[in-house]
Formats: structure tokens, C-alpha cells, sequence
């Protein structure tokens, strides 16, 4: 018995040519179909090699799955957005040029707590940021407060005593009203892909589900962020609406520029009756050490970092 001559193997490429094909029985028509659905895999496997090769050396367009904060992409944008441009009562700090004075975190965030309704939100952190882009991620958000004229951005981190929910509440100082309208507005379509960064804390932090706002104040913009801690979405017993009223108590800061910029509005009297006049407003916290600017000087009446104002009678 003769021992059988045992086949050499076929190079790869020899195994798709047309008469190794046909070798195997295949038609005309078949050895097309099966050459021509191996070049096109052929050419598709390149493009692919070639695109990892050019990501790799260009860097790509990382995807931003972590969040400078320690927050994963979901936890650090809302799912849900709306926006209010600005109402008349802000027309006196409509420009900057008339509330020239900075924001401090000491300013806006001065109490401790905040409530409204069943809701107390207790303070866990505060920061304020000269750069605007240091307080968000995504580069068409960087670019709509860089078009904006941004130049402040004010964070304070909030949570309810027992822990469940968490608030966020960012103000920022733009240019005029025309540029925090425009603001508020682009977030509606912007913020999916870049949003405020949350604040870091070890004692609470944003889940996978929250919402937000923004809302125009003359040439001040607010964004209210609040959710759940445990990321899970509201049900029947979980308030947002008040739960983001009460964040949104840290706007008193703002309430407190205009009335000094444009005073407090006479209020009426009815014949006979003894004439009363408005309260001030609450004054604005004041910073350690500073002084209150005397009366006649410039800027008195103006509140500047780390000033209490005093309203202007009527």
C-alpha cells in the first residue's frame, strides 16, 4: 500500500483566485460574488486600520466618559432643561457697565441653609472661578460663554439633612441681557453634549438622573441643577419644583444688586392715611475685614466684593 502524497497547504492568496475556485465546483457567477465579497472586507478592514492608526497619532475626540469632578458622562449633565430669558424687573443691571462690581461666593452664598416650602438645602461647598471654562466641560458650552462675555462663574453645592436629594446652583456674570437671553437659550440644545461641572464632595454627588434650568436675570444667567442622590428619577413624592425653588433662594444676591443700582420703588399711599415707605431688602453678607463705602463716594450704593449694600431711600 502506497502511502498518499499529502497535500502542501494553498497560500491564503491562492485559495480566492478564480480557478482555485473553480476547483471547488463553484459557478462562474458564484466565484464573482465570493472574489468580489472578499475585496470589498478587504477594503473595509483598511479603512478601519487606517482610521485607528490616524485617531492614534491625532489624539481623536476623546468621548468625555469622566467628568473633571469624578462623575460619570450621565452624572454630569441633566436629562432634562428648560429656559427663561430675562423679565423687566432686571432692566437696571441689564448691562454690566451699570453692576461693574465682581461676584463673591461670600455674596452669593452666604447662608448656610436655604428653604422653601417642606425643602431645606444645607451648603456643602462653594467656589468661584475667574475662567469660565474651569466650570464646564464640553467645548460648544466653553464657546457660547466665551461669545457671552463671561467672566465669573459662581457654584454652590447643596444637599437636604437627610441626604436624598442634591442641588446645584452656578451664576454667572456675562456681558448684558442680550447675551444671557441667548445663553439660557442655546443651553436647550447644547447641554446633552457639556454642562456645568458639579462640584467635588465626598458627603453627596449627582446621580445618574437629574434636571435644570436657566434663567436670564439682566446680564446675569442662573443654572439650578438639582436630582435624586441615588440617580434614580423623581416619583410621586419627589418634588423638584420646590426642590429647585429653593436653590434658586441664592438669587436674593442678585435681587440685592438692582435694588441698589436702581433703588427701592416708592410705594403708594392712600389719602389720609400715614405715610409709609419700603423696606430695604435684606443686605448683602458682607466678607471679613472689609469696610462700607462712605456716603458721596463713588461706588456708594454699588456692591462691590465683600460690601453689605445698603438700598438707596426713596
Amino acid at each position: 500500500m502506497t502511502k498518499r502524497k499529502r497535500r502542501s497547504a494553498v497560500p491564503a492568496a491562492e485559495r480566492w483566485t478564480d480557478s482555485a475556485l473553480a476547483e471547488w465546483g463553484l459557478s462562474e457567477r458564484q466565484r464573482r460574488i465570493l472574489i468580489w465579497s472578499g475585496a470589498v472586507v478587504a477594503v473595509l478592514a483598511i479603512a478601519l486600520v487606517l482610521t485607528l492608526i490616524v485617531n492614534s497619532f491625532a489624539g481623536g475626540q476623546p468621548a468625555p466618559a469622566q467628568m473633571a469632578s469624578g462623575s460619570d458622562i450621565g452624572e454630569g449633565r441633566p436629562a432634562a432643561y428648560q429656559a427663561w430669558k430675562s423679565v423687566k424687573e432686571f432692566a437696571p443691571i441689564a448691562d454690566r457697565k451699570a453692576d461693574a462690581a465682581p461676584l463673591t461666593a461670600q455674596e452669593v452664598f452666604a447662608p448656610r441653609t436655604l428653604t422653601t416650602g417642606k425643602i431645606t438645602l444645607k451648603r456643602v461647598g462653594s467656589r468661584l472661578d475667574g475662567s469660565c471654562a474651569a466650570a464646564v466641560w464640553g467645548a460648544d458650552v466653553t464657546g457660547a460663554l466665551a461669545e457671552a462675555g463671561c467672566t465669573q462663574a459662581v457654584r454652590g453645592l447643596y444637599t437636604t439633612p437627610d441626604g436624598v436629594y442634591v442641588a446645584q446652583y452656578t451664576l454667572l456674570n456675562l456681558s448684558d441681557v442680550q447675551a444671557a437671553d441667548g445663553l439660557v437659550q442655546r443651553l436647550t440644545t447644547l447641554y446633552p453634549g457639556g454642562w456645568v461641572l458639579p462640584l467635588e464632595s465626598a458627603r453627596v454627588r449627582f446621580g445618574a438622573y437629574s434636571e435644570a434650568s436657566g434663567t436670564a436675570m439682566g446680564h446675569y444667567a442662573g443654572l439650578v441643577w438639582v436630582g435624586r442622590a441615588d440617580g434614580v428619577e423623581p416619583g410621586e413624592n419627589d418634588d423638584f419644583v420646590t426642590l429647585a425653588l429653593a436653590a434658586r433662594e441664592a438669587e436674593k444676591a442678585v435681587f440685592r444688586r438692582v435694588v441698589a443700582v436702581a433703588g427701592l420703588p416708592a410705594v403708594p399711599t392712600q389719602r389720609g392715611a400715614a405715610p409709609d415707605t419700603a423696606q430695604p431688602s435684606e443686605p448683602a453678607p458682607s466678607e471679613p475685614g472689609a469696610s462700607q463705602p462712605g456716603a458721596g463716594q463713588p461706588g456708594a450704593g454699588q456692591p462691590g466684593a465683600g460690601q453689605s449694600v445698603t438700598p438707596r431711600p426713596t
